[in-house]
């Protein structure tokens, strides 16, 4: 059962399913104003590097990283699909999004999760993040929002 990660435009067939999906839960939990997870069109024209993890050829989940120069890295829309969950995916998405930020030279990354991401919230917290105040326009939503940081070796 081979386990790929690759880079992929996050308007492809397979990365809308997965943002979509994302989507689909998080405003199921969420109003519209707290949920900051950018559209596909804003992935692009934001520039977000975009990958996909695939477990036995199967879209299984996906992750990507905006730049703010070299200040740091802020993850966005990583998700695993629920039934690919607890096999070590979103672990391995997330050590391959700090992998491209150090060849990137950007040695710090943030994120920001919900309050109710209870198994996002355990990953980052396993994985090294630590809790952080809100930053950018997470500092409107503080009471929803969650926000991380790991500093890279």
């Amino acid at each position: 059962m081979p386990i790929t990660i690759s880079p992929e435009r996050p308007d492809s067939a397979d990365a809308r399913a997965l943002i979509d999906e994302l989507e689909d839960i998080l405003s199921a939990v969420y109003a519209a104003a707290s949920r900051h997870g950018y559209s596909v069109e804003k992935l692009i024209r934001e520039n977000v590097a975009f990958f996909v993890i695939r477990h036995d050829g199967e879209p299984a989940g996906c992750g990507g990283i905006q730049f703010f120069g070299d200040a740091y890295g802020e993850v966005k829309r990583m998700y695993v699909r629920p039934k690919f969950r607890g096999k070590g995916l979103a672990k391995m998405l997330l050590q391959h999004l700090e992998h491209f930020a150090r060849e990137n030279n950007v040695r710090v990354l943030r994120l920001e999760t919900g309050i109710h991401q209870h198994e996002a919230i355990g990953l980052y917290e396993k994985c090294g993040f630590v809790r952080i105040p809100p930053f950018g326009a997470y500092v409107k939503s503080a009471d929803t929002s969650l926000c991380f940081e790991k500093k890279l070796p």
